[in-house]
């Protein structure tokens, strides 16, 4: 039996009562190693760049073994970009090669470049119109109950790349759940952490990185994701946010780092 560990920090008052998101972190984690996970997550909400959060909700529940799904982890790909601008331009390509149409692709480029704000969860997108298919304003859909599940191996995995930081260390094994999902063509995403400006599409295929994906220094960021016709939304949003998944570390690793001009 493992136990799902959810993490949400805000400043101001809790995030439903206008409160300013910090930070939120998701772990499926043994009994013997609980303490030491919670307190690694309050002590992450505690002293955020963001902020020193003043709300913060821990909420710890058991998983059934039975009710586990072991998903396999995405490839990484690295691309380096001289800007933001070149950035956007190669995450367009990317999703364009992921079946997103570009009109649907233009405008949740422009979505997330418009916040005012942070979302806590993601948006749900139409690959073909560009339409946003949830309700859920400032909230989106918050993917939830996912780790990884041999963390030494994935950490060895990583650190073989080259990528150590915790940024992509959880947002790989996020993207792996997310591609794994019914109805998901693709992911774009870039971080609310106003230091770092590295943000990435996934795919069923592959995680591609872009080294710049927003200016530095600004506490904005979210995700979409773009969403295959005819998916069935309610199933969709049961799986990302209530469906357990173990993402196991691949066999072999793929390289398939490139120089965007």
């Amino acid at each position: 039996m493992l136990y799902s560990v959810r993490m949400r920090a805000a400043q101001g008052d809790a995030h439903e009562k206008g409160g300013r998101h910090i930070s939120g972190a998701e772990r499926l984690v043994s009994q013997d190693r609980l303490p030491a996970v919670a307190a690694a997550m309050l002590r992450r909400a505690l002293f955020h760049s963001r902020g020193t959060a003043d709300f913060i909700n821990l909420t710890v529940e058991t998983v059934l073994n039975e009710n586990i799904q072991t998903v396999s982890c995405l490839p990484i790909a690295t691309v380096a970009v001289p800007s933001v601008a070149a950035g956007r331009a190669a995450a367009q390509v990317e999703l364009i090669k992921a079946g997103v149409a570009p009109a649907a692709v233009a405008a949740g480029i422009k979505a997330l470049a418009g916040l005012k704000g942070s979302l806590r969860g993601a948006m749900l997108v139409d690959a073909q119109t560009g339409v946003r298919l949830d309700d859920n304003d400032e909230r989106g859909i918050r993917v939830s109950r996912m780790d990884i599940a041999d963390e030494q191996a994935y950490l060895c995995w990583l650190n073989h790349q080259g990528h150590s930081n915790i940024h992509i260390q959880e947002a790989v094994v996020l993207a792996s759940k997310v591609m794994s999902a019914p109805g998901v063509a693709a992911e774009l995403c870039w971080s609310d952490d106003p230091e770092y400006v590295t943000g990435y599409v996934s795919t069923p295929m592959l995680y591609t990185r872009f080294t710049q994906l927003k200016p530095y220094g600004s506490p904005i960021g979210g995700r979409i994701f773009f969403i295959k016709e005819n998916t069935d939304l309610e199933q969709l949003a049961d799986y990302l946010q209530y469906q357990p998944v173990l993402i196991s570390v691949p066999a072999e690793e793929v390289s398939a780092d490139a120089i965007f001009d």
